[in-house]
């Protein structure tokens, strides 16, 4: 099993930025897709974005041209970076990868 270790949430007013990090313990290069879910207070945990092996990225349409999902295979990470954040993006951020243990995640309050 990879642990997934996500960081780089906080609060940030609207209209701000934050770049997520997820750090996984071993190798990513078997997974071919991987991804960053979110899930805010009451709801249930939503796909944010994913991205391959061969670069190929998927956004819910909710954060098209806002985020953008990268993965660095050498480093075993994989970031998400946020801008024109809004109120509605507050959730808890999970990494995401096939059959593999959720992280602990990290907070994202998006607030004035």
């Amino acid at each position: 099993q990879v642990q997934l270790v996500e960081s780089g949430g906080g609060l940030v007013q609207p209209g701000g930025s934050l770049r997520l990090s997820c750090a996984a313990s071993g190798s990513i290069f078997n997974f071919y897709t991987m991804g960053w879910y979110r899930q805010a207070p009451g709801k249930q945990r939503e796909l944010v974005a994913t991205i391959t092996n061969d670069g190929s990225t998927n956004y819910a349409d909710s954060v098209k041209g806002r985020f953008t999902i990268s993965r660095d295979n050498a480093k075993n990470m994989v970031y998400l970076q946020m801008n024109s954040l809004k109120p509605e993006d507050t959730a808890l951020y999970y990494c995401y990868a096939p059959a593999q243990p959720w992280g602990q995640g990290t907070q994202v309050t998006v607030s004035s």
